[in-house]
């Protein structure tokens, strides 16, 4: 049995073990209520703690986050801004230069059509001028402005692009027939690379009877040949509105062998043209001129060598009709001297006969009938054998 004391009452009573064991068991759940909802409470606490600390450490984060995503969205938009104000700075640039270069075309533009309208009013005056030059001048005075214009044009390049060139009146009239103008030019060793004969030709308006170009082709290619010019060029006015002359340099050499027409205004550009194309050759002149000179030393040397003939001809016979006179001479002489030679040979017979006799000459014969000078002889001989 156990005994229990009230704590209220302060009764002791006692009570067996399966009531002391229900009383324990209602005193433990009591308890474990208790002790479950004290639980509880502290554990709804410390959660309601806990939330409520979770929630501001939250807070704290989200802040921190939207303060992060400001500062982001701050500088976003700050980049953009830059982007756009410099991208906007790029776009007035773009649109500047488009405007500049607007300009400036519209200004070339503008000063080409200026530039254009001056020179077609420029050749409108120099039109009208030639017209009216040629309206007030003779047939002669009209060609001989127009070799003074192309004798002007020339000698005002003449000391700083022809500095080496011949360009002369051509007045060799010897052949019948004679051009205007003679261009020659020669290289530093003296080689001639380029030679044009030039022929200007202008008419009047009011004249009747029209000339056209080629009534002058035949004659001037005769003067281009007796004057030894390589090229022939004819300045013209003639044939005003002919739209093959007007185009500039026409090209005539089917009819007539390296034969040019042009305008006064491509005269100093057809020689530069020509002269440019000379200088290539330069070499292969210089070459062709030494073989000529190689020629000609070759001709000279042949020539040398007939005039010698001839002369050695002339000394020949002339020493030939003293040499046969000079054997007649000596034949005549031979003659002579075979005459001589006879003589000569009878007299060395009668020589030769002497000396045989000379030879036969003995002290015996000598002494034969001499008794005196064989007694000397004796003496003579006796004195050398004792000596």
């Amino acid at each position: 049995m156990n005994e229990i004391k009230c704590p209220n009452c302060g009764e002791v009573f006692q009570i067996d073990e399966a009531g002391f064991a229900a009383i324990v068991k209602q005193v433990r759940d009591e308890e474990f209520e208790k002790e479950i909802k004290a639980r509880e409470s502290s554990f709804e606490k410390e959660k309601k703690l806990a939330v409520s600390d979770a929630v501001s450490d939250k807070d704290r984060e989200i802040i921190e986050l939207n303060a992060k995503l400001k500062a982001m969205q701050i500088e976003k938009d700050m980049s953009v801004k830059t982007a756009v104000a410099e991208k906007d700075i790029e776009i007035k640039n773009l649109e500047g230069q488009l405007e500049n270069a607007e300009t400036k075309a519209k200004l070339e533009q503008e000063t080409i059509k200026k530039d254009f309208a001056n020179q077609l009013t420029a050749k409108d005056s120099e039109i009208a001028f030639y017209k009216d030059f040629k309206a007030r001048q003779s047939t002669k005075m009209i060609g001989e402005s127009l070799e003074q214009h192309c004798e002007i044009s020339f000698n005002q390049l003449r000391a700083t692009g022809f500095k080496n060139a011949y360009f002369e009146k051509d007045n060799d009239a010897r052949t019948g027939s004679k051009g205007d103008y003679i261009y020659r030019e020669c290289d530093e060793t003296g080689t001639e690379f380029i030679s044009i004969m030039f022929e200007m030709k202008n008419e009047a308006d009011e004249t009747a009877t029209k000339h056209k170009n080629e009534d002058f082709f035949k004659e001037l290619d005769k003067d281009r040949n007796e004057k030894h010019c390589e090229y022939a060029v004819l300045v013209s006015l003639l044939e005003s509105d002919s739209d093959l002359y007007n185009n500039g340099i026409v090209d005539v050499s089917h009819r007539y062998p390296k034969m040019y027409v042009i305008r006064p205004q491509f005269f100093i550009p057809m020689i530069t043209l020509l002269r440019n194309a000379a200088l290539n050759t330069v070499a292969t002149r210089q070459e062709l001129a030494l073989i000529k000179n190689q020629n000609i030393d070759i001709t000279n040397f042949e020539e040398n060598i007939e005039t010698f003939k001839k002369g050695f001809a002339r000394n020949y016979n002339l020493a030939s009709e003293q040499f046969a006179k000079a054997i007649e001479e000596i034949d005549k002489s031979i003659d002579h001297l075979e005459k001589i030679k006879k003589q000569l040979t009878s007299s060395e017979n009668n020589l030769r006969l002497a000396n045989n006799k000379a030879e036969d000459l003995t002290i015996k014969k000598l002494t034969k009938n001499s008794p005196t000078m064989a007694a000397l002889f004796e003496e003579e001989r006796n004195k050398k054998d004792s000596e």
